[in-house]
């Protein structure tokens, strides 16, 4: 009885002490595993990683839209649909028409007076319903443009007007939902870890192009119209279901908001206010070269493995996947090193420094004939950007005056996506007129010297402010003239 006794013990004891050593597992992995994380770091008590990740889902949903404008369908259009490079730049830069808004639009939604006391939610849902709009119109476009539409009897320009809307309209809403997402992330995050928390915003934008970009090579590796059709359908409805789960009990609603009273400033006010400081304007040039220069090759890089190299739809698909995960890994070094303390506009020139190689390995790869020196040089692109990027955005954030982390995110993105947008336009009709006067590659090199050369005027402009960064207190002082 008493050797039973003693065996039960023992047998009812094990479940206990498992227990206690997984709990001590998970416990550790708490603790230190989250250290191996990118921006693990970013959480708080009141902002757990779990609920910044789910959050984080609308920037994998225009991840997504962006893999598909830039990626899969300029490629698409012209290589399999013979639509010419220059319609195709003007259609993907269609969102420059409002980049520029993007201020207008942080601001707003700093100030807005929500009868159901939300200043972020309404913001992001009006964005992910136009950009889903733009993505159900794009298939009737898109079966006009392949020639589909004659069957129909459908004029060509009806496929280019209907293609020009549907983008207009995806850049329209992806801007809003970026822009006010962005902000509500910081509102919820400490101050002290807010520029963390932007950067992992951005590391889930790139993991969702790199993501979406995959999953459209595979899906596209036979491409047809009808398939290419059901991909902007899915696209459309997940980007519906992903905001969704992002915004879902993120936002708290109060009867009467208090920032109601505080509403004093107008939006001339607050953008001197923001602008206001040290070389502010330089900071917004260097941010608009810089971004030209690693955009310019958007929609150029895919027709150029098609064309040049002869890559298939799903090797030049794979490209923009390639293109994400060297931003991807240019962010989390970024995160790691300046989480350190080291200036952000060094960051940023170290950036624009390793994309000038990155440029001449694309440009060598054609008379070499190797994919395998274009595949580097596309990642080592997306790994400069990665580092320009979140140096600017980590700078960004740093000078923002208080209260305005909507309007600070607005500006830095509407400099970023006007400046996209123009180089994206540029770019392709450049290669357009060049090509027509000579052969291929030569207007493809032709765009990626520019690059190169904007990238050395991006190091140049930037210089003296890598000498001393200012500080973000200098933009609270505002002389009453300007006010």
């Amino acid at each position: 009885m008493t050797n039973g006794l003693q065996l039960n013990r023992t047998e009812n004891s094990t479940p206990v002490e498992k227990s206690s050593i997984s709990k001590k597992i998970i416990y550790s992995f708490l603790q230190r595993g989250t250290k191996f994380l990118p921006f693990a770091d970013a959480a708080s008590v009141n902002l757990p990683l779990s609920r910044l990740l789910r959050l984080s889902l609308f920037q994998v949903s225009v991840g997504m839209a962006l893999a598909l404008l830039i990626g899969t369908l300029n490629r698409v259009m012209i290589v399999e649909l013979h639509v010419p490079a220059s319609w195709v730049s003007v259609m993907v830069a269609m969102p420059i028409v409002v980049a520029p808004f993007r201020a207008i639009i942080g601001f707003s939604s700093d100030v807005h007076q929500s009868q159901l006391g939300w200043k972020r939610v309404p913001f992001i849902w009006r964005g992910t319903m136009v950009q889903f709009g733009g993505l159900a119109i794009m298939p009737f476009a898109l079966l006009v443009l392949s020639g589909m539409g004659q069957a129909s009897r459908a004029p060509e320009w009806v496929g280019h007007l209907g293609a020009g809307v549907a983008f207009l309209l995806v850049g329209a809403g992806l801007h809003t939902t970026q822009t006010a997402g962005l902000a509500l992330a910081t509102d919820l995050a400490p101050e002290e870890s807010r520029p963390k928390v932007v950067g992992l915003m951005y590391v889930m934008l790139l993991i969702g192009m790199m993501l979406s970009a995959l999953v459209f090579g595979m899906i596209l590796k036979d491409f047809t119209p009808g398939r290419l059709i059901q991909v902007i359908q899915a696209s459309a409805l997940l980007t519906i279901v992903l905001n969704v789960i992002a915004l879902w009990k993120q936002e708290s609603r109060v009867k009467k908001p208090s920032y109601l009273k505080q509403k004093t400033e107008t939006f001339k006010e607050s953008w001197i206010r923001f602008c206001y400081g040290d070389q502010a304007l330089r900071r917004l040039i260097a941010v608009g070269l810089g971004t030209i220069a690693f955009s310019m090759e958007d929609i150029l890089l895919e027709p150029y493995g098609g064309e040049v190299l002869h890559l298939s739809v799903g090797a030049t698909t794979a490209l923009t996947a390639t293109l994400a995960l060297g931003g991807l890994v240019g962010f989390a070094l970024a995160s790691n090193i300046l989480s350190k303390g080291f200036d952000p506009f060094k960051m940023a020139s170290i950036g624009a420094l390793f994309g000038i190689p990155a440029f001449l390995c694309v440009i060598i790869s054609a008379p070499l004939e190797s994919s395998l020196i274009f595949a580097f040089g596309i990642f080592s692109i997306g790994f400069g950007g990665g580092l320009f990027g979140h140096g600017t955005l980590t700078a960004t954030m740093n000078l923002a005056p208080p209260g305005q982390s909507g309007l600070a995110l607005g500006a830095w993105g509407a400099v970023q996506a006007t400046a996209a947008g123009i180089a994206i336009a540029v770019s392709g009709i450049i290669r357009d007129v060049i090509d027509s006067i000579y052969q291929a590659p030569l207007g493809y090199n032709c765009v990626y010297a520019l690059e190169i050369v904007m990238l050395f005027a991006t190091i140049i402009t930037m210089a003296p402010l890598v000498l001393k960064m200012p500080r973000a207190q200098s933009n609270n002082q505002i002389p009453k003239d300007l006010g």
